[in-house]
């Protein structure tokens, strides 16, 4: 997987078309989930965009500390439910921690994750921080990696 690193002036309109639909596809669709995903966030946002093949396979994107929690954030992280077995979300998640760290100068990152993929972001270094809540309806905790 490529990864590219954007902000959102630097993202085409066809880029932003296949990001959005991405992401409607994964959060609205695949998790029977109806939320308002274009949240006017995108315009802060750092957007780390996984490629294999000219697909748009993953996608996550990054906020400076304050820009969406007190810390630094990663949200909307997903990969394209045909490439998941390869491994491409840990790379997702390396290159935004990457793109965080050096683009915002701090490793303070926050994250509100799926309750099911904890143990997925302790391999990261995140560490659960409160008690699980409903986001959406879909069961989320707040982790934060220092």
């Amino acid at each position: 997987m490529t990864i590219e690193i954007l902000t959102f002036s630097e993202i085409s309109s066809g880029k932003m078309y296949e990001l959005l639909q991405l992401r409607n596809e994964v959060f609205i669709v695949e998790q029977n989930c109806v939320y308002q995903d274009i949240d006017n966030k995108d315009q802060k946002a750092l957007h780390i965009l996984g490629w294999k093949n000219d697909i748009l396979v993953g996608y996550a994107r990054c906020f400076k500390p304050e820009d969406y929690f007190k810390e630094a954030a990663i949200g909307r992280v997903l990969i394209r439910e045909n490439f998941r077995k390869f491994g491409y979300g840990k790379q997702l998640v390396r290159a935004a921690i990457q793109a965080i760290e050096g683009r915002f100068k701090t490793t303070k990152i926050k994250i509100s994750a799926q309750t099911y993929l904890t143990d997925f972001y302790n391999e990261f270094g995140f560490k659960e921080y409160g008690e699980p809540y409903l986001e959406d309806e879909i069961p989320h905790i707040a982790m934060i990696r220092y």
